[in-house]
């Protein structure tokens, strides 16, 4: 079997792309790699975690013995990397977390990919996974392209412009064969709920308030996960080497439109009175550095590789509900912190 590697497998994305490699390709074994740390959930993959052809490590990319110790072991043939923190709030906070997963981890997982092929590069893969927010901001005309130049606002999105540069680095200096796809927002089942819409699900629920940065008219392009877990299949296995592409969903919303489509779609779930969760709505004081907006041009991955959304933000929209409604008990777990006993639940 080949052997592929896929870091942040617990997580949000991860999990998704974990799941769908796993049902879609029974030629491979894949090796989830997770530190597990607040974001990473077992219970995302409680459906899959017997198969044949899937082992869960438990294991921090900024560990360098660590990380060259299962490369040795494993030999891995490629490797989908996805591990980071992803929350610019928390960067706020503590800009050297982000530097020490994305960028020091990254380094790790690329030395290690190194030492084990050397020049062997054939039939090898290190497919990196980034974000939209290393272009930085748009004003209300214009798109993100492959060739926009970089210039993040965020700590967050520094690190993760920085762990671009080392792979691409890592392409001309080594030869190390890799990909590079940057993605806009991501929605979908199993997001932790730090994120605007499965936090705001969650508070709708129980009747909490609904905190807006600002005036709420910062506007972002969502992709559903699934698509995006799609998108990855396609370019790992079509894309040319040292090649990046676009992930985007070809949906712009501001914050307070999807905000009140939400609130909409929620009170009819809920058999509530139209207009009683957007009284929950509240506006905070901004945070700093907040770009104004992000939107991808999507349009090479689509001509290239033949890749578009499945669906419409509407759609996805009521997918994504549905589910959060249907799996309360999980969304419990993670508020309640109950889904952290999870994994010592598997290896007892």
């Amino acid at each position: 079997m080949k052997k592929v590697l896929i870091t942040g497998g617990a997580g949000f994305i991860g999990s998704h792309v974990v799941r769908h490699f796993l049902k879609t390709y029974i030629g491979y074994h894949i090796f989830n790699l997770d530190a597990l740390t607040y974001a990473g959930n077992l219970e995302n993959l409680s459906d899959i975690e017997d198969y044949p052809n899937y082992t869960f490590l438990k294991g921090d990319i900024t560990n360098e013995i660590y990380i060259d110790s299962i490369f040795s072991e494993y030999k891995f043939e490629k490797v989908i990397h996805l591990a980071a923190e992803s929350h610019v709030d928390r960067s706020i906070e503590n800009p050297l977390d982000f530097v020490k997963t994305n960028v020091i981890g990254t380094l790790n997982l690329l030395n290690a990919f190194k030492a084990l092929w050397k020049d062997n590069w054939n039939d090898k893969l290190f497919y990196h996974i980034s974000t939209d927010e290393v272009y930085g901001t748009l004003g209300a005309e214009g798109l993100f392209s492959e060739t926009t130049s970089y210039e993040p606002n965020s700590p967050y999105s520094a690190s993760k412009a920085s762990s671009d540069h080392f792979v691409r680095a890592y392409g001309e200096t080594y030869g190390l064969p890799y990909v590079i796809t940057n993605c806009s927002n991501n929605y979908g089942p199993n997001q932790f709920p730090e994120k605007l819409i499965p936090l705001f699900i969650h508070n709708i629920i129980h009747n909490k308030s609904l905190p807006v940065y600002g005036d709420g008219k910062y506007t972002r392009d969502w992709l559903f996960v699934e698509d995006h877990a799609k998108a990855i299949d396609l370019v790992f296995h079509q894309a040319k080497t040292k090649e990046t592409y676009n992930i985007g969903g070809f949906n712009e919303w501001q914050n307070i439109e999807l905000i009140h489509l939400l609130c909409k779609i929620m009170d009819r779930k809920l058999d509530r009175e139209e207009g009683t969760s957007a009284n929950l709505i509240t506006y905070v004081k901004d945070r700093p550095g907040h770009d104004l907006r992000y939107a991808i041009d999507a349009s090479k991955i689509n001509e290239k590789l033949g890749w578009k959304p499945s669906v419409t933000f509407e759609q996805g929209l009521e997918k994504t509900i549905d589910w959060y409604l249907e799996n309360q008990e999980w969304l419990q777990h993670i508020v309640s912190g109950e889904y952290q006993k999870y994994h010592d639940k598997l290896i007892r």
